[in-house]
C-alpha cells in the first residue's frame, strides 16, 4: 500500500491534576470543537488502576494544548457494577437516536480473571458524558462473546446502518503464555441493536493474536482501512497494525502496510511501545491519536497520513 505515517510530535501527559485522574492518558478520542480544535477524551487511572475519563482541547493544526479539564469527564462505576474497575473508550459516533460513545467497562471479581462488557456513554451537546444505562451492559457476553469484550468502533456503513468492530477473548491463554483476543464484527440498521457475526480480522498465532482498539477509515468506493494494536506474545509489547477491506467486511491482515513503528530511541516516549490508534479526517488530511509506552503513562501523540 505505500502508506507512511509521519509523526508530529508528542501532545500530551497526564500531570495528575485530580485523584481519578492520576496517571494516564490512553485510548485518545477526539471530538470536533470548532476549527482546529478537538475535546480529546481519554482513559486515565486512580492510585488502584481504577480508569475513569479526562479531558482535554487541543488545537490539531497548532499542536497545542489549549485547556487541561482539572475533572473527570466521567468516573468508574460502583462497586458490583459492570464497570466498577474502569471505562476505557471507544469512539463517538452519531446515530438517529443521538451522540454516543462505547466503552470497555471493566469487572475484576474477586479471585477471578478480570474481564470486560461493553457499556455506552451518552455524549450531550455541550460535550458532558453519562453512562446510558449503570445497571445492565449495553453489549454483555454472550455465546459469540462468551469471555470478554473490549474497544468498540461504531460507524455508518454507507448504507444506512451502522458497523462495528470490538475486541472478543477467545482464550486467555493459547499454550504460548498470550491470550486470543479477536477483533469482530457487528452490524446495526439504527446503531441501537446489533447482531454479531464473529471474527472479522485474520489473526496469526506467536505473531499478532492480541488485539485492540480498531480504528476504521471508509471510502468512498466501500473499501476500508483499519488500523489497531497489536501483540503475539506477553513478551512482545505492542505495536500498530493494519488491515485493509475491498468491502468493509471481508479483511486481509496486512502488518507490512501499517507505517508507522516505535521511535527508533528507546528512551522516547514512543520508544518501546505504540498502541491504541484513533485515526480522523482533518481539513484534508488523515490524523492518528495514539498512546506510546506503557499503555499511555507516557501520554498520547499525533502522527499525520503521507501517502
Amino acid at each position: 500500500m505505500g502508506r507512511r505515517w509521519e509523526k508530529l510530535g508528542h501532545l500530551y501527559s497526564n500531570p495528575g491534576l485530580h485523584p481519578k485522574l492520576v496517571s494516564h492518558a490512553a485510548n485518545p478520542t477526539p471530538v470536533h470543537l470548532d476549527g482546529d480544535v478537538y475535546r480529546v477524551f481519554f482513559s486515565a487511572r486512580d492510585d488502584r488502576n481504577r480508569s475513569s475519563v479526562g479531558a482535554v482541547d487541543i488545537d490539531i493544526a497548532a499542536r497545542r494544548v489549549l485547556r487541561e479539564h482539572a475533572e473527570p469527564a466521567l468516573v468508574h462505576g460502583p462497586e458490583g457494577s459492570y464497570f466498577e474497575a474502569g471505562i476505557s473508550i471507544g469512539n463517538c459516533h452519531d446515530t438517529a437516536s443521538g451522540r454516543y460513545i462505547l466503552f470497555m467497562g471493566w469487572q475484576q471479581p474477586p479471585g477471578g480473571h478480570w474481564f470486560g462488557e461493553v457499556g455506552r456513554i451518552v455524549v450531550a451537546d455541550d460535550l458532558s458524558l453519562r453512562v446510558e444505562d449503570p445497571g445492565t451492559p449495553f453489549l454483555p457476553r454472550d455465546a459469540t462473546d462468551p469471555v470478554s469484550l473490549s474497544y468498540p468502533w461504531v460507524m455508518a456503513d454507507g448504507a444506512g446502518g451502522y458497523a462495528m468492530w470490538y475486541g472478543s477473548t477467545v482464550t486467555w491463554d493459547t499454550g504460548n503464555g498470550e491470550m486470543l483476543h479477536t477483533l469482530n464484527a457487528a452490524t446495526s440498521p439504527d446503531g441501537d441493536i446489533w447482531t454479531r457475526s464473529g471474527v472479522a480480522v485474520p489473526f496469526q498465532l506467536g505473531v499478532a493474536q492480541a488485539f485492540s482498539k480498531p480504528a476504521v477509515l471508509r471510502h468512498a468506493d466501500g473499501s476500508a482501512d483499519m488500523w489497531f494494536s497489536y501483540r503475539g506474545t506477553r513478551e512482545k509489547p505492542y505495536r500498530i497494525g493494519y488491515a485493509h477491506s475491498p468491502d468493509g467486511r471481508a479483511w486481509r491482515l496486512a502488518l507490512e502496510d501499517t507505517g508507522i513503528d516505535v521511535d527508533p530511541d528507546p528512551a522516547a516516549w514512543d520508544g518501546q511501545m505504540i498502541e491504541y490508534p484513533h485515526v480522523f479526517a482533518h481539513g484534508g488530511d488523515t490524523f492518528m491519536l495514539y498512546n506510546g509506552n506503557g499503555f499511555g503513562k507516557s501520554g498520547f501523540g499525533l502522527a499525520v497520513l503521507r501517502d
